[in-house]
């Protein structure tokens, strides 16, 4: 999916501004609710994933190793909001656990905005995927988190078979 132009490639649905889009879907549906960034990260790959958990059918279809994007987001995601932050998109507020991050006073003019069939499905999928996991707790959620990472650790053993290097 993704293509080079010039020298840079070009990284569709990966870059900060797609994960930027992403993580002010997620920060609209939870409002007034405000999140971390563990549970954003999570949030974030479960949105194009939705299918692997009970919920609609995923935006992105599956792809070998999907489960490893979770460790690829944190970075993406950083840059995400504090780009969404120039905008007043997505507002940081620092608690004493740490930072968290809200729906911005942009956030739903800005969505609202967007017209596309595939953004339409992105903030559906972030408003079933807040009522279906937002009000879990840590404990809850990080349970459920392990079942997505277990799959993972069963996909990169069933790759690592394929490729010959199981002794």
């Amino acid at each position: 999916m993704d293509q080079i132009v010039g020298k840079r490639p070009v990284t569709t649905f990966n870059g900060p501004l797609e994960a930027g889009i992403r993580a002010v879907s997620i920060l609209s549906a939870a409002h007034p609710r405000a999140l971390d960034l563990q549970r954003l990260i999570a949030f974030d790959y479960l949105l194009v994933h939705t299918g692997e958990c009970g919920g609609p059918e995923s935006l992105h279809p599956p792809a070998p190793l999907q489960s490893a994007e979770l460790l690829v987001r944190r970075k993406l995601l950083e840059q995400s909001l504090l780009l969404m932050m120039t905008r007043q998109l997505v507002a940081r507020d620092v608690t004493v656990t740490g930072f968290l991050y809200r729906a911005g006073e942009n956030a739903v003019l800005f969505l609202d905005s967007m017209t596309s069939a595939y953004l339409q499905a992105l903030k559906h999928r972030a408003a079933w995927l807040v009522s279906e996991f937002g009000d879990q707790s840590e404990l809850e959620f990080r349970s459920f988190m392990q079942t997505i990472l277990e799959r993972w650790v069963e996909e990169f053993q069933m790759a690592e078979r394929s490729l010959g290097s199981d002794a």
